[in-house]
């Protein structure tokens, strides 16, 4: 099977450094005056440098979201967003369904952002992709890993219903925390409680918004949370217990891990917030970004687990 056959290509520019110009102004804090204007010559002088590729894969079974839904041009609303995004900071989108890629060269890859519903592995789905296979579901872990990185959106939580004494599945493992329920679509707040993580200089210490709110469960003892989700006032059972992760980083062996709990709405996709937080996760993903991702969870949201 050719690579064609199951892959978009949805972020390919011309340019191979990102130009410090287009930035936003969280992620362009992070880096200096003297690094920002190398940039710039080094944009209008050197060759190209090779991009690196971030593979975006979105495979829904059982529920498919309004945002990862193949559009008559081939692209999904989130595939747009992130093309875009991808040509501000200097990546190579790579948009695909089809489970089979895991199959493949995984070297080529320097980042896999997932937004999949349920677990990859099932034989059907509503987009009727190809599933994972086990073995490339094996790979792909072996591979972050070694030291891929990793962003999750918003369903990349949720592998599938799991009993209370069925063990936790190897990729929400990895992740650092699993999906519970949601409730109805709300009005809530997020707290920044890591304002020195690559991307949110700028960003208010609590911003509200409407989003559906995931309920998270099983967290990582190693979390280094970003944003927590605040419950007070909400309406739906999930949400009767103290504040909780919502966004976050750690460690998978040598691979860089970041997760979001947020992405439902093509109204929060467009919003600043977001791909604020988002170019910052794929940024530190890549290693273009540092932080200081010490273990923070006890500290911030002490009563996390419901």
């Amino acid at each position: 099977m050719r690579r064609r056959d199951f892959l978009r290509s949805v972020g390919v520019g011309a340019a191979g450094i990102w130009s410090t110009h287009s930035l936003s102004p969280g992620i362009r804090s992070l880096i200096g005056p003297a690094e920002s204007a190398t940039a710039s010559a080094a944009e209008a002088t050197a060759a190209p440098a090779r991009k690196a590729k971030v593979l975006y894969f979105t495979r829904s079974v059982g529920f498919e979201h309004s945002v990862v839904k193949t559009g008559p041009d081939g692209l999904s609303f989130s595939d747009k967003i992130l093309q875009k995004l991808g040509q501000q900071h200097g990546f190579e989108l790579l948009s695909t369904k089809d489970g089979r890629v895991f199959d493949g060269d995984l070297d080529q890859f320097d980042v896999f952002c997932f937004y999949h519903c349920n677990d990859p592995t099932w034989p059907e789905s509503l987009d009727k992709a190809p599933p994972m296979t086990q073995e490339g579901m094996k790979k792909l872990l072996s591979a972050i890993e070694a030291g891929k990185g990793v962003v999750g959106l918003h369903s990349a939580c949720y592998m599938g219903p799991r009993k209370p004494d069925q063990p936790m599945h190897p990729f929400l493992k990895m992740l650092g925390g699993e999906f519970i329920s949601h409730g109805e679509q709300q009005k809530s707040t997020l707290r920044v409680v890591s304002p020195k993580f690559p991307g949110l200089a700028g960003l208010p210490e609590k911003m509200s918004m409407v989003e559906e709110w995931y309920a998270l469960h099983c967290f990582a003892p190693d979390l280094h949370v970003i944003l927590v989700q605040e419950t007070e006032g909400m309406k739906g059972p999930m949400y009767q217990r103290p504040p909780f992760p919502a966004t976050w980083a750690r460690m998978h062996g040598k691979g860089r891990v970041f997760f979001t709990s947020l992405g439902h709405r093509e109204d929060v996709w467009e919003s600043n917030e977001f791909q604020t937080v988002l170019v910052g996760g794929i940024l530190w993903a890549l290693g273009r970004a540092e932080a200081d991702i010490t273990p923070n969870i006890r500290t911030v949201t002490p009563k996390a687990e419901p």
